[in-house]
């Protein structure tokens, strides 16, 4: 993928999901990339080789660059602007924008950055907007640097959302559908079109600047309203006794509609959806547009965590000193986030019932230690749903899938199993001897 002769210098400020994918495979297409996190801890293990999150392929990546001398880390962003003498000729923000209690985005680190970029500058620099914001961020970014621009360096702020997948985050950027930038000059266009110069065959989309911001935002709200629908029929299924998969099916064959995002479960998590459908929601109302669809959109998601505890209460009554085995932990397979993951409520509603809580998950386990308190971590699959009297699927993990269920049958207390996820066959569970539920299911 990468070329001999290094492209483009690049400075990414912030090395969390976002910004450390990024950076890698901006350094794998050719270009030479500096990562700033001014966490710096989190860069001396960078700089060992060590990865701050999990992602499936990151670690060899980044090593493979860093040892073809693309990738470069640092704990200032001047360092990261003019590395060894390179001067950044765009400035990409991948800071983190966590939602506030009334659902807007705390975008005060983008404003931080935004003035050490201006205080910094040398020559004309492209800044690249590169964490999910609301529509017009750009803007109040443009505002804060002509502030501090005080030498009057030229300019241009540019939108280029990310489309990345946790667990396929490497295959995305490389593989795009599309890459989206908004642009407010054509001697920016120019920049950006050489930095992704080598992802070429793939559809470029060129729009102004807010028209970039609001793809990202709109198109996640499209994708979580897609899971909460099939969610609300799942309910309707089991109402009815229909089979939440067939309908998914008949639908995802109509090419208007598609199969992707109709699979019925506890509902999404991770940092994207939940807090982009929040700032979508707030950013609608302030604009004197009540968006209330993302509101039911919301509330169908929550719904279904509701689902899992209520199925747990159906099946062991009251829950007093009752054991409970959470098999996963993480919003989603291949990654390590709990942010907003289902469990963390689940778990919450379900302590505070009088349930133990015995908990395993592959990869997420040390995360999840940090945001659940007072439950048992267990060693593995086994040890999770040794004693347990109801087994509940929470993430749907290959390994799980796998698990030996005749062995599952001997270790648990009573074989009351909840999948949350639909991952196993139903008709098969029930003749192993498991008392079976699953999300919209007969």
């Amino acid at each position: 993928m990468s070329d001999k002769k290094n492209k483009t210098n690049l400075c990414m400020i912030g090395t969390g999901y976002v910004g450390l994918v990024s950076g890698a495979c901006l350094a794998e297409m050719g270009n030479r990339v500096v990562c700033v996190d001014n966490n710096i801890e989190k860069i001396k293990m960078l700089n060992k080789g060590k990865m701050p999150i999990y992602e499936e392929g990151l670690e060899e990546l980044v090593k493979r660059n860093v040892k073809a001398g693309r990738l470069f880390f640092a704990s200032s962003i001047k360092e990261g602007m003019f590395h060894k003498g390179h001067r950044a000729e765009a400035v990409f923000i991948a800071v983190g924008t966590p939602p506030r209690e009334d659902g807007s985005a705390d975008l005060s680190a983008i404003e931080k950055v935004s003035q050490e970029i201006a205080e910094n500058m040398t020559d004309y620099t492209v800044i690249v907007e590169k964490s999910t914001v609301p529509v017009e961020t750009c803007l109040w970014i443009e505002k804060t640097v002509s502030r501090f621009n005080k030498r009057k360096i030229p300019f241009d702020v540019c939108s280029n959302p990310e489309f990345l997948r946790e667990g396929v985050a490497i295959e995305d950027f490389l593989k795009p559908d599309r890459i989206v930038i908004g642009v407010p000059s054509k001697k920016a266009e120019f920049v950006l079109r050489k930095v992704y110069s080598s992802l070429s065959k793939y559809p470029m989309l060129v729009t102004d600047v807010k028209s970039s911001e609001l793809i990202k935002h709109a198109s996640n709200s499209f994708l979580s309203t897609k899971i909460s629908f099939i969610n609300a029929v799942a309910n309707i299924c089991e109402k009815t006794g229909a089979n939440v998969e067939d309908v998914a099916k008949g639908m995802g064959l109509d090419k208007r509609i598609g199969p992707a995002f109709l699979k019925a479960g506890i509902g999404f998590g991770g940092f994207c959806f939940p807090k982009d459908l929040e700032a979508f929601y707030w950013l609608s109302k302030q604009k004197g547009y009540d968006f209330e669809l993302l509101k039911n959109v919301k509330e169908i998601n929550e719904g279904q965590k509701k689902w899992m505890t209520a199925k747990v209460e159906e099946e062991l009554w009251n829950l007093e000193g009752k054991t409970v085995a959470f098999l996963g932990l993480a919003f989603k397979p291949l990654t390590d986030d709990m942010r907003f993951a289902p469990s963390i409520d689940i778990a919450e509603t379900l302590k505070s019932k009088g349930a133990k809580i015995r908990a395993y998950d592959p990869v997420s386990m040390e995360n999840a230690k940090k945001v659940i308190k007072g439950i048992y971590f267990a060693k593995d699959a086994y040890d999770c749903v040794k004693g347990a009297d109801c087994v509940c699927l929470i993430t749907e993990w290959n390994q799980f899938a796998q698990l030996d269920f005749s062995k599952v049958l001997k270790l648990v207390k009573h074989p009351i199993l909840i999948d949350g996820r639909n991952l196993y066959n139903p008709s098969k569970m029930r003749e192993m001897g498991f008392t079976y539920k699953s999300v919209g299911r007969p």
